[in-house]
């Protein structure tokens, strides 16, 4: 695995450095602004620096170990062998990322150091009996949170398939961090289209939240960035749904239509083509019905192709995971999506996210966490999220 920084004067401008050097699959680990010093930095233009990773082909021996300064290694319990304490994974977790900047900053000629091969037999067997326990302790942390069974083995085995004598605690738990990043793979929140407006369509059972994280998103760009955003509804079951949207288009002084055909979609599209993003609230259909889907497919695929559109699919993270697989596997064979999670404050447990991220395939988006508007949703942040399926605190 390639871990880099990059900078530029945007976001944009770093990534584009870092795909140049490391090819397209590079993921996003970590954007922070740089502080500028000196008397001359108010003149200075703004730095940005992005902290991205790449998966090889195959994982490397890290050239040196890897080791938190402030924590002793996880020592074994001589009289439970069962037991590792959930307080030093927690602390371990809070400080990955220090970890991450640490290794970064070190000199090319201090990574060269060989981890040392330790010859005495019974102290490999106690370290080998260690890394069992912690890796039972991940697993087990993983399950409480729950992360599918299949997902957690293989996390668990891929460890175990790579792992030497005298691999360090530290590096391990850092690794399976990275790794499991990776997994989630950058966010994909909705970006402007290269010409015209961005045609938007928002899909997902009844219930989920769809009407309130349209009007979330909508606040965001018509209020923070500036942009001219229409809404339109094709739930013509629920009129409490049209109605709740149409008062948060009057709030936010945006046009509002409800489409009651394919024909109508389609002068929508030529009737807002000067805006900038065109959002479209759909039926909370059952994904169990043949007669809606078959309306759903009409609909989203009624849109002129040379007009740029985009499918969100909206789902609880509250919902049983079995129940998450039988909506999406509906959705997929009708058309590819990006996910949105709502609810993210009415559940302890996040592992639905990893679970549906690596059945899907799809890009995750923003996830909601409360019903207030515009404060309640934030793009979906994977560093955060994989530091509480290991175990780390929730952040509020």
């Amino acid at each position: 695995m390639i871990i880099k920084k990059f900078q530029g004067k945007t976001e944009e401008e770093a990534v584009t450095s870092a795909k140049k050097e490391l090819g397209t699959n590079v993921v996003i680990m970590n954007v922070k602004e740089i502080k500028r010093k000196g008397l001359f930095r108010i003149l200075k233009s703004r730095l940005v620096e992005v902290t991205v990773a790449l998966e090889e082909e195959k994982l490397q021996q890290p050239s040196e170990p890897v080791s938190f300064p402030h924590y002793q290694p996880l020592q074994t319990n001589k009289s439970n062998h069962t037991e590792v304490s959930e307080n030093i994974l927690e602390e371990r977790l809070d400080n990955l990322q220090n970890l991450l900047e640490q290794q970064l900053s070190k000199p090319e000629s201090s990574k060269a150091t060989e981890i040392a091969e330790d010859p005495e037999e019974p102290e490999q067997n106690e370290e080998q009996s260690e890394m069992v326990i912690f890796l039972r302790l991940l697993y087990n942390t993983m399950i409480d949170n729950e992360v599918n069974e299949k997902y957690a083995n293989q996390i668990i085995d891929d460890v175990e398939k790579n792992n030497k004598p005298n691999m360090p605690i530290d590096y391990v738990l850092s690794n399976i961090y990275q790794k499991m990043i990776l997994k989630f793979g950058k966010s994909d929140a909705i970006t402007p289209a290269q010409n015209g407006p961005k045609v938007v369509f928002f899909v997902g059972p009844t219930g989920v939240g769809k009407t309130t994280t349209i009007a979330k998103i909508a606040s965001k760009f018509k209020v923070e960035d500036g942009k001219k955003i229409a809404l339109l509804t094709a739930d013509t079951y629920r009129i409490a749904a049209a109605e709740q949207l149409r008062t948060y288009a009057n709030i936010l002084d945006v046009p509002f239509r409800i489409i009651y055909s394919t024909e109508e979609a389609q002068t929508a599209m030529c009737e807002f083509k000067q805006y900038d993003y065109i959002l479209i609230d759909t039926a909370g259909h059952s994904h169990q019905n043949e007669a809606q889907k078959d309306s759903m497919n009409e609909l989203i695929h009624c849109i002129d192709p040379q007009i740029e559109q985009e499918v969100y699919l909206v789902v609880s993270a509250t919902t049983k995971y079995r129940d998450l697989t039988s909506i999406t596997d509906t959705y997929a064979a009708l058309t590819k999506f990006k996910l949105i999670f709502t609810k993210l404050d009415e559940t302890t447990t996040l592992g639905n996210l990893l679970n549906l991220k690596l059945h899907t395939g799809a890009s995750l988006s923003y996830v909601t966490c409360g019903q207030n508007v515009p404060d309640d949703i934030e793009i979906f942040n994977p560093q955060k999220t994989v530091k509480q399926l290991l175990g780390g605190k929730r952040e509020s």
